[in-house]
């Protein structure tokens, strides 16, 4: 119903104090920030309990939010953000038609949700914007690009795209009636990932009144609709793209097509990772700000996480800051802007604070690049800690007052080059926010943040000043990662080590960086003090930088490999290296064929630095060094090994931090100067990863058939079993009981299970209840409603994984323990090259790889040769051996898992009356099950491999349709005995 007008004659009451109630003295934006948590029926029966409530929950941009938050799959606009998600609830026809009536109601006012209406509303083409302050450029030559402009200030270049077929064929029209039935993803500020269809999104910007309308930005439409890679060309001038040495799996988004409605824009941001980009507009019209680097804008804050660097930023939307914000600068604060006109491309440097504003419906093309200008930046960028990012941001602002200080004591630079005017200016604040205090800042939930806002210095953007900030007690290979990198760790080292065998002419340019982002010059002085001591050549020009994705600081040099012990910190590499040892020691022992495809090991030991210098010690791995020692380092009690860090230790030190999530690497004085390394033989060939593209199908199914042969030798080693002394030292803490979920009926009967399986199932059990975290942290492309239904999935208790049976009174398992590689992936497989014969009966291989003057890499055959890498040795079930060869190595082939698997030929589960067939209800019968689970659990993120290879599954609806498509082959396994 409508409630009339009162008269004119008598005041209108304020409605609000008795229609909100205690609420009343929370301003209105708190309580729309309130609703934004609660869910659209929550909201629905809200909403019905006071004429002011319901006009806060009858809100479109509320109703936008809670649809956002909702939608799974392709969104459909139905007319309102409200309609829209009412259609997402299931609920009829007719209920949703009724709850198109509103209500009015008098007596009630708020300047926050009129400001924010009237911004809904707004129309900018009445609007009067200047040409702005940017250069402008036609026919630029690439030499005055780079000396007037490349890294040191934006400009707008014409003439770029007048040949493209996109100026004429990129209309709204046009794209609908050539992509229409195509998908784009939506950029908005959800954690969702949310596509349209072109043609309803071309519907909804006929319909909406959104303050920050959805936007078209998606970096895979080269992807989904590829005949838009044809339309354009990368302008000459920004061709130069180091990121190329990368496969398109492994490099960042870098290209995005970008279409939005007036109103619509991106907010206020830097490039990602400190990268320059060109943007080029083929039809309508985009206002752009500028700032340059460290010139924070008025209304923005900048969080970097003091844990892992992760940079956050708050900001207005575009429309709210032209708005509310940018009519309180001074002429002196304002940024320097542009109008940017179909044809144009503006050009913007790295580490530029930039904001768009579409003045009308718009189509545009972007790309990010690394050259030889930015390069540097983007390695500091992704160097480990915090205080490095925040000055590129926030400037000076990110430092305390004792660090200003001591950059003014300490400035090699003169006086006249020193562009940081009243440092100690009171508009400085910085302020630290533990993460349970800033809820409302997404990415700051990791330990605390450092926040900073305006303020007016001019950052001297100088690679030399900003390396100062870096945090030299953190190290790349043990330090967190920021997921705000554009690229992962192991991605990282590819590219600098592709780099650095690829432009031998950079390689000055490529060390700087090097040592930016992996503190590489520590690494090498450490490698010359290992050589030094084992009378081995010096690394060459060639050989100083670590080569491949390795977790570990790997250099390979003429005739030998060295392996720096690093990942995990010092306990987890001392694990390693023991275990590794103790590994090379069994084969060893028992002749195992093993060893022949196995690096011969040269030698061990651990360097350290003691009173500042340097010092060495051999470690064969069977006593507690002394310098491990002193760290109070000790291996797990109740092993009794030879080997006291062997693999019975590391296991019970792995379950050790699978029962503490927040566990943190042992620290002492001195800890995070100790380096385990290996010396083993240098393996002749090349890695698999380099050849994959040139086998032959026959060199692959050989290939998969030497793995299936050395993992049957692998799991018939004998192996160091567990006590039940062991068990009991585990026990002793009660949190790690099975009283915390696992099924009562063996806690009492555990003497029938062997102690390696009880651990076994306790650590998974402490996995599962951290699973859904993880998952939903890894986010795309594993699918949400999979994540939500991964605890029906997983069992509820892991002992069923064992299919225990009895047999003559006594419980049995049918799964088999082993030893475990656990990391057989494409770059640690060597293959060298076969012999082949001429014309003449003699064999022609030359050592630079090829025959007869050949390049022997094309349409020659390739053999196995060595497996590498036995850092992540354990000991555990078989099929954790296959997750990452079947992953990784084969991509998903069954045929050559299956090629594998008959050649392995050793059983995986014993079949019991029990089980039936392998295909049937019993899914703990089903090997599939098994291997699925073990991904699921995965300390890395093999979902997220399994869904960029197989596609199709992120429509999946339950995990058995992925479980049967990525492991069926397993259940056909005819070796199951």
């Amino acid at each position: 119903m409508e409630i009339s007008n009162q008269s004119h004659n008598l005041p209108v009451k304020d409605r609000r104090v008795d229609a909100l109630g205690n609420l009343n003295s929370l301003p209105d934006e708190l309580i729309c920030r309130i609703l934004d948590y609660l869910a659209p029926r929550d909201i629905a029966r809200l909403a019905c309990v006071s004429s002011v409530m319901y006009i806060f929950c009858n809100e479109e941009p509320l109703w936008m939010s809670l649809c956002l938050q909702k939608v799974n799959g392709p969104l459909q606009y139905k007319g309102s953000w409200k309609n829209s998600t009412l259609h997402l609830e299931n609920l009829r026809n007719e209920y949703i038609d009724y709850c198109r009536k509103p209500l009015q109601f008098d007596g009630f006012s708020s300047l926050f949700l009129y400001r924010r209406l009237y911004r809904c509303h707004t129309t900018l083409d009445g609007f009067s914007f200047d040409d702005g302050n940017v250069e402008r450029q036609t026919e630029l030559s690439a030499e005055q690009f780079h000396r007037e402009y490349d890294g040191n200030k934006p400009v707008l270049l014409t003439g770029l795209a007048d040949l493209w077929p996109a100026r004429s064929a990129w209309t709204i029209d046009k794209l609908l009636l050539n992509y229409g039935d195509t998908a784009f993803k939506i950029s908005q500020r959800t954690p969702r990932k949310i596509s349209m269809k072109f043609k309803d999104y071309v519907s909804y910007m006929k319909q909406q009144h959104d303050e920050d309308p959805l936007y078209i930005f998606d970096d895979k439409f080269g992807e989904s609709a590829p005949g838009l890679l044809k339309d354009y060309n990368v302008p000459q001038i920004f061709q130069d793209d180091l990121f190329d040495v990368l496969d398109r799996d492994s490099r960042p988004p870098f290209r995005w097509l970008i279409i939005g409605p007036e109103r619509s824009g991106a907010s206020w941001h830097v490039d990602p990772s400190l990268s320059s980009a060109w943007n080029t507009l083929l039809c309508g019209r985009k206002r752009w700000a500028l700032y340059p680097p460290g010139r924070v804008p008025l209304g923005v804050t900048v969080h970097v996480n003091d844990e892992d660097g992760d940079v956050n930023i708050d900001t207005p939307s575009s429309m709210q800051w032209w708005l509310d914000f940018y009519p309180l600068l001074a002429d002196e604060d304002k940024p320097i802007e542009c109008t940017q006109l179909p044809g144009e491309t503006i050009f913007v440097p790295s580490g530029w604070w930039h904001c768009v504003l579409n003045l009308e419906t718009t189509v545009a093309v972007t790309q990010n690049f690394v050259n030889s200008r930015n390069f540097e930046f983007v390695c500091l960028d992704m160097a480990p800690g915090y205080p490095h990012k925040g000055v590129c941001r926030a400037g000076l602002l990110a430092l305390d007052e004792g660090s200003l200080e001591n950059i003014e004591k300490n400035m090699s630079y003169e006086k006249d080059n020193f562009s940081y005017p009243d440092l100690t200016r009171k508009e400085k604040r910085l302020r630290i926010l533990k993460s349970q205090e800033s809820e409302n800042h997404k990415g700051t939930a990791n330990g605390a943040s450092k926040s900073y806002n305006l303020g007016k210095q001019n950052l001297f953007y100088d690679i030399n000043f900003l390396a100062t900030f870096l945090d030299r007690e953190r190290d790349h290979y043990t330090s967190p990662w920021s997921s705000g990198n554009c690229i992962g760790p192991p991605e990282m080292r590819e590219w600098l080590s592709k780099l650095w065998v690829g432009n031998p002419e950079m390689r000055e340019l490529i060390w700087k960086g090097a040592c930016l982002a992996l503190n590489a010059e520590k690494w090498l002085e450490c490698l010359r003090k290992i050589c030094f001591f084992h009378n081995l050549p010096f690394p060459n020009d060639d050989e100083k930088l670590p080569v491949g994705m390795g977790s570990n600081p790997v250099y390979v040099m003429d005739g030998y490999v060295v392996k720096i012990v690093v990942e995990g910190g010092l306990e987890s590499s001392i694990y390693s290296l023991g275990t590794e040892l103790e590994f090379y020691n069994t084969l060893c022992e028992v002749n195992s064929p093993l060893k022949n495809y196995i690096p011969n090991v040269l030698a061990s030991g651990i360097l350290h630095l003691e009173n500042g210098s340097c010092k060495i010690d051999s470690w064969n791995g069977k006593e507690v060094p002394d310098v491990i020692g002193k760290c109070c380092l000790f291996p797990e009690k109740g092993t009794g090994d030879v080997f006291p860090f062997g693999v019975r230790s590391k296991k019970l030190f792995e379950y050790r931090k699978a029962r503490s999530p927040e566990y943190e690497p042992h620290s002492s004085a001195g800890s995070t100067s100790i380096w385990p390394y290996l010396i083993t033989k240098r393996c002749k060939g090349k890695i698999f990863a380099q050849l994959r593209d040139v086998l032959s199908r026959e060199d692959v199914l050989n290939l998969a058939s030497f793995l299936g042969e050395q993992l049957r030798n692998l799991h018939s080693l004998p192996y160091p079993s567990f006590s039940d002394s062991t068990v009991s030292i585990v026990e002793q803490n009660k949190e790690f009981s099975f009283a915390s979920g696992m099924d009562a009926e063996f806690v009492s009967k555990r003497s029938d299970i062997p102690a390696e399986w009880e651990i076994f199932a306790r650590t998974l059990s402490r996995k599962k209840k951290d699973v859904s975290r993880r998952l939903n942290k890894w986010g795309d492309p594993i699918p949400k409603t999979l994540i939500e239904k991964v605890d029906g999935y997983l069992p509820d208790d892991f002992l069923k994984l064992l299919s225990l049976y009895k047999e003559k009174g006594t419980k049995s398992i049918c799964k088999p323990w082993s030893w475990i590689h656990s990391d057989i992936m494409d770059d640690n497989i060597y293959m060298e090259p076969h012999y082949v014969s001429c014309s003449n009966g003699i064999t022609a291989l030359t050592h630079n790889s090829s025959v007869n003057g050949h390049n022997i890499d094309e349409g020659k055959s390739w053999h196995p040769n060595y497996i590498l890498d036995f850092s992540d040795l354990s000991i555990g079930d078989p099929v954790y051996d296959l997750i990452p060869i079947h992953i990784d190595v084969f991509r998903g082939d069954s045929c050559l898992l299956k090629q594998l698997l008959q050649s392995y030929k050793l059983p995986l589960m014993r079949k019991t009356p029990e089980h039936g067939s392998m295909t049937g209800s019993d899914r703990f019968g089903r090997l599939s099950y098994h291997a699925m689970c073990y991904c699921i659990l995965h300390d890395e993120n093999i979902l997220g491999a399994i869904f960029s290879i197989w596609k199709e599954l992120k429509t999946a609806e339950s995990w058995e349709e992925v479980e049967q498509t990525v492991w069926g082959e397993l259940n056909n396994y005819e070796s199951f005995a």
